[in-house]
């Protein structure tokens, strides 16, 4: 049985008392929403903090504001919270479905929009009980030098497995980040580096507050997941698609995120663009899937051969871009959830 390490626990009740811990302690405290990624990470002593801040009893960090000018969503709203929400639909539909493929009803019930945001990179070689790592010398990503995955390369190249940022970024969303200095806000795509190791720019003393979304009018999204079975895994391979269609059926706006190809989610932004003035037919669909593709590059890091992944991208982005277009593809879907993709 794995344990978890001794820690200290700290529980404030206000955003401006968690950054005053979070100053005053460093890369010693880590913040805790539901835990069911750190906690796991702490038993394999892939981290290992001297104190945990939970999250779970600042107010603000648990509300939907919702009205005309704009949509935020505390960072430590559950997904199960989001997923059984009937106002995520249309353009925001793509966050709902990204939300309700995340593990089990369990954990959805625990994981936070932040957490999943802030979710640790994965590997094969990284994601291993500490005695597995230490057989082989450890990895980059921690206790060693060496990128298994690509032992010349200077960086890790653990893959960014969130279900939850590809679909936020393809809605164009922002996050606020809160320190005792002061708090800024980004857009979503800007948070994440292409570095296993240093994947996010979330500074050691900031927490994720909030997510803001702009209103959405007219637009359509969805979301595909790529895993081994048909519940409860990390994605291996992920597609998010929004557009803004006319009334006439053309396409005025989109956007294109592929997620788990890389070591933060991938702006597909010249398939995207290809779309743009069209409507979405078969070219223009066929043309939008080859382009997403080309940008998704995996490695041998993940579950399945990094070549198929490759391929599974442009059939995603197809089936994404047809259930935009309004086709019914829920067969296709279920049978996904229910075997997998094999």
């Amino acid at each position: 049985m794995m344990r978890l390490p001794l820690f200290e626990f700290r529980a404030p009740r206000t955003l401006q008392e968690a950054a005053r811990i979070l100053d005053g302690e460093g890369t010693t405290v880590m913040p805790l929403a539901g835990g069911t990624d750190l906690l796991p990470n702490m038993k394999r002593r892939q981290q290992v903090p001297r104190t945990l801040m939970s999250l779970r009893y600042i107010e603000d960090l648990n509300h939907v504001q919702w009205d005309h000018s704009a949509r935020r969503l505390g960072a430590c709203v559950t997904l199960a919270g989001i997923a059984g929400d009937a106002r995520f639909q249309n353009g925001l539909t793509a966050l709902r479905q990204a939300a309700s493929l995340v593990a089990t009803p369990h954990i959805r019930n625990m994981a936070t929009l932040g957490g999943n945001l802030c979710l640790d990179t994965r590997c094969n070689y990284y994601d291993q009980n500490y005695e597995w790592r230490k057989a082989i010398n450890f990895c980059l990503k921690k206790d060693g030098d060496t990128c298994w995955v690509a032992p010349g390369s200077p960086k890790c190249m653990a893959v960014s497995s969130t279900d939850a940022a590809p679909a936020l970024i393809a809605l164009g969303a922002r996050v606020r980040l809160v320190s005792r200095s002061g708090e800024r806000e980004v857009l979503l795509s800007d948070l994440y580096n292409n570095d296993g190791l240093y994947y996010t720019k979330r500074k050691p003393n900031e927490i994720l507050a909030e997510v803001l979304l702009d209103p959405l009018d007219g637009w359509k999204s969805a979301y595909w997941k790529l895993r081994r079975r048909g519940s409860f895994d990390f994605p291996v391979l992920s597609v998010a698609a929004a557009a803004r269609i006319s009334g006439s059926g053309g396409v005025e706006e989109a956007r294109i995120v592929i997620g788990s190809a890389a070591s933060l989610p991938l702006i597909a932004a010249e398939a995207a663009k290809s779309l743009v003035g069209r409507p979405l037919n078969a070219d223009s669909i066929r043309e939008a899937a080859v382009l997403a593709a080309r940008i998704a590059k995996p490695l041998d890091n993940t579950d399945f051969d990094m070549s198929w992944r490759k391929k599974v991208t442009g059939e995603f982005v197809t089936c994404a871009l047809l259930e935009l277009r309004g086709d019914d593809v829920r067969s296709k879907r279920e049978s996904f959830m229910r075997t997998g993709f094999h």
